[in-house]
């Protein structure tokens, strides 16, 4: 980003002495006086109307044209004026089109992970999910057994109650033996 703007600025002031060349330029090339004198002809012309019509003035029909020295002169530096602007817009059109870029790319990182980070969550769901039905399938197991040992307490119980030995689900009970 330093690295732009340092280009930027850079730009800038090599743009002045072109500038400044091409006002020579247009001082010593017939050509390009020519097209100077045009230009600052056309641009003095339209000046005067829109002057005079803004201050609601008679409209004159004849507009003096400018001296060729002077005519020269404000050609050149509307050249040269010109040629600064463009050199100065191209750099504001190159920087935004680099920052929005850079934007774009952010938003493009952004939305990656974001689509990262949901995927992740769905998978973390996912095995959430069978945590939970395992731990729900082992609770179920868990109590089953529990009632049935609960059964089998309360009928060891009961036979113990009664004093006698008695079948245990169709088989007799064996008495332990104990080694004195």
């Amino acid at each position: 980003m330093a690295s732009a703007k340092i280009a930027t600025l850079l730009i800038r002031t090599l743009a002045k002495p072109i500038s400044n060349q091409l006002k020579t330029q247009a001082r010593e090339h017939q050509t390009f006086r020519s097209i100077c004198v045009n230009l600052a002809q056309s641009m003095y012309k339209t000046e005067v109307k829109l002057r005079t019509n803004l201050l609601g003035e008679p409209a004159n029909q004849h507009v003096r044209p400018l001296s060729e020295a002077r005519a020269i002169e404000n050609g050149a530096n509307a050249l040269a004026e010109g040629f600064l602007f463009g050199v100065a817009a191209l750099l504001i059109i190159g920087e935004t089109w680099r920052s929005s870029r850079s934007q774009s790319k952010r938003r493009d990182d952004v939305d990656d992970k974001l689509e990262d980070l949901s995927t992740r969550v769905q998978e973390l769901s996912s095995r959430l999910e069978q945590s939970m039905t395992r731990v729900e399938e082992r609770q179920e197991y868990e109590r089953q057994r529990n009632d049935e040992l609960e059964r089998i307490l309360e009928h060891v119980v009961e036979i113990g109650l009664r004093g006698t030995l008695a079948e245990f689900d169709g088989t007799p009970l064996a008495h332990p033996r104990t080694q004195l």
